[in-house]
């Protein structure tokens, strides 16, 4: 029997050809992880999505030449496209004629051209998305909050930066007269997403909310975190759009959208777990989901090979986090027991914030294993045996 969910009372945004908001069905997304330059391969990869069910899909655009390929990519799909402009934001005149939605982070403005205000840049943005009919997504991330606002915030609040530039950055959009918006806060720690969800949507439950574990790794695990934060707010009213952001391969991305459309329905049936505290005392690996700005796909196997490895210390309260790239890899490992983030050639392996070295994909599970064994003596004092 389905069940009678509450729906807060946020405004409509259209994107494309669907509306989210008010009480409009939650629409489902996912993201392209093929690189943009490559047409073909992109342009098959949004009709996978899809086909499966997709309503949106995030094309990441990191440079003028993805700016270009996406033009040709537009051309040939007619599927609601919201693009993320990453840290360069003048990017999106270029961009915006062929997508239906910009996302934006507010972090990720304060790196380009920090010699003007910030207020600056996102008068600049509402104006391109009011010229060529898109919305916005202001999308805050727990590994890239704008360091001016992190600083007003004791060092171990996350979740108090996270919200305030949110807020602002509605602010600044309202007095623009831009309301075309939503708002997405995204951590990899599942109880930070509920907390910090909740908390905006009681100061602002008129904004559309797009929800999403980030880094919630591989399935089935990073499904089951993604499920039970969505249980916590949908059933609250709380949540206009999701993504379930899982480190797959590529052709297995439709999945992303086939876990979302399963938790929402059985959301709505009422098959839902009672959570009182995710705070286990095991192991917790977090890694990103797959996209364009992997650059190395052995990323994905390496993830795999660190869960596969780490089985032994299940029982430990210990974080490990794989990350994809050099864009959040740097800041969204600092957080965990032990971090690895990929580049090309070299995986970057963290303790905390210290970085440890780079290493060869061939030789960064022992050191991991290493490092693990140290930090459960430390955690347990007593050597393992």
């Amino acid at each position: 029997m389905a069940m009678n969910l509450p729906r807060n009372p946020t405004r409509s945004v259209r994107i494309g050809s669907i509306t989210i908001g008010a009480n409009a069905p939650i629409a489902v997304q996912s993201m392209t992880a093929t690189p943009t330059q490559d047409v073909d391969a992109t342009v098959a990869q949004i009709q996978a999505l899809h086909a499966a069910g997709a309503d949106v899909v995030r094309v990441a655009v990191d440079s003028k030449h993805d700016a270009h390929a996406l033009a040709e990519i537009r051309r040939q799909t007619t599927t609601n496209l919201v693009v993320d402009l990453q840290e360069n934001y003048r990017l999106a005149e270029v961009v915006a004629p062929h997508v239906d939605k910009l996302r934006y982070n507010p972090g990720h403005l304060y790196h380009h051209e920090q010699e003007k205000p910030w207020q600056e840049k996102v008068r600049y943005l509402a104006q391109v998305a009011a010229d060529e009919d898109c919305a916005i997504r202001v999308g805050v991330n727990c590994g890239s909050v704008d360091p001016a606002k992190r600083a007003e915030f004791a060092a171990d609040d996350s979740v108090g930066p996270m919200i305030a530039s949110a807020l602002d950055h509605c602010v600044a959009l309202d007095e623009l007269g831009f309301t075309r918006y939503c708002v997405s806060l995204k951590d990899s720690d599942l109880r930070k997403v509920i907390e910090v969800n909740r908390r905006f949507a009681e100061a602002r439950p008129d904004v559309p909310l797009h929800l999403g574990v980030t880094e919630a790794g591989m399935p089935p695990d990073g499904i089951i975190k993604t499920r039970i934060a969505l249980e916590q707010l949908i059933s609250r009213g709380i949540g206009d759009t999701i993504r379930v952001s899982l480190t797959v391969s590529n052709t297995r991305k439709p999945e992303e959208i086939d876990a979302g459309r399963q938790i929402l329905e059985d959301i709505a049936a009422g098959r839902v777990r009672s959570v009182v505290d995710y705070g286990l005392d095991t192991l917790n690996i977090i890694s990103c989901p797959s996209c364009s700005r992997v650059e190395n796909e052995a990323f994905v196997e390496l993830a795999e090979q660190v869960k596969e490895m780490t089985r032994y210390a299940a029982d430990h309260a210990i974080t490990i986090a794989v990350m994809g790239c050099r864009v959040n890899g740097p800041g969204e490992t600092d957080d965990a027991d032990l971090g690895l983030w990929c580049g090309p050639n070299y995986v970057n392996l963290k303790r905390g914030a210290e970085t440890l070295g780079q290493f060869g994909y061939e030789e960064i599970l022992p050191r991991l294993k290493s490092e693990l064994d140290a930090v459960i003596a430390f955690k347990t004092s007593k050597p393992i045996t």
